[in-house]
């Protein structure tokens, strides 16, 4: 088939654009993971743009996992993510499935209202009131129960269920399934995509998450990864990971240690993005076929 000269052009365009969004997206990872294996003595005197380490050490990666709050955390941080989205997956799917059931009284209105909430909220001060009001405050549930659904993911997974043949769902009934057995045994499997989406949304979420926890949290041995993470770049933390080295040491040191607490906060995420991206585009596009 003949390209004309007008399609070529934007194709190379497009292809030009295309790459440098790519190298301006990746670069900044790549840096940070060259600057965390790099001599901290190099890194500290480096200056401007990095297209390798500067030589190699593991020390600042040593010194990272020696801090018992970096592997408390990951445990908090773990904790969090595990529970909050099973327990995310499984409130969305059941509110999911009742607002895309046509026989449900007040359909319209009820997702009107949830709508309305990704708009307006009540802001900090109620949400405190009402999450002390449970008396969970200090509690790793302060930071999963307060957020076990989020009005986006629901009527991502809503619009996916709304998908499903309603024959499905009527030849379930004549067999005698009840609504949960056709929830678990005809929707969820079909809607695995969708799943895999809203998981990986609500998974970051939870991962990513460090202010709840610093307003609800004052144990720091419930401290998430995110927060201690927070206390290492902004308050300035790493000095309390390189106990026993002089000043020099600890301010050279302390430089790659913040490019290697971030590289260890981050690859789980890498990790598991790669085994849910088959999922990912048409999940996304699954839930945003309907209004």
């Amino acid at each position: 088939m003949r390209v004309s000269l007008g399609e070529q052009i934007f194709r190379v365009c497009n292809t030009l654009f295309l790459s440098a969004l790519m190298i301006v997206t990746v670069y900044p990872i790549l840096y940070v993971a060259f600057a965390s294996f790099s001599e901290p003595a190099l890194m500290m005197a480096h200056k401007g743009i990095l297209w390798k380490p500067l030589g190699f050490s593991l020390e600042t990666y040593e010194a990272v996992f020696s801090n018992p709050m970096i592997l408390l955390g990951y445990r908090n941080t773990l904790f969090i993510v595990i529970v909050g989205v099973a327990l995310n997956l499984l409130l969305t799917s059941f509110a999911a499935y009742a607002l895309s059931r046509k026989t449900l009284q007040y359909r319209k209105q009820l997702t009107l209202f949830i709508v309305f909430t990704m708009f307006f909220s009540g802001g900090l001060i109620p949400f405190y009131l009402l999450v002390r009001g449970l008396g969970i405050t200090d509690t790793l549930w302060a930071l999963i129960l307060p957020t076990a659904i989020s009005a986006f993911n629901l009527i991502i997974m809503r619009t996916s269920f709304e998908a499903v043949p309603d024959a499905l769902e009527e030849s379930a009934k004549i067999d005698g399934a009840n609504d949960f057995g056709i929830l678990f045994r005809i929707f969820l499997p079909l809607c695995k995509p969708v799943l895999a989406v809203v998981g990986l949304y609500y998974g970051v979420s939870h991962w990513n998450s460090w202010f709840n926890a610093m307003i609800f949290l004052q144990d720091r041995s419930l401290y998430p990864l995110q927060l201690i993470l927070r206390e290492i770049l902004i308050i300035g933390e790493a000095n309390s990971m390189a106990e026993g080295a002089s000043q020099d040491e600890i301010i050279i040191l302390g430089e790659t240690l913040k490019y290697a607490t971030i590289m260890v906060a981050t690859l789980p995420i890498f990790l598991v993005y790669p085994l849910l991206q088959k999922y990912f585009v048409k999940g996304a596009l699954i839930g945003a076929i309907k209004g």
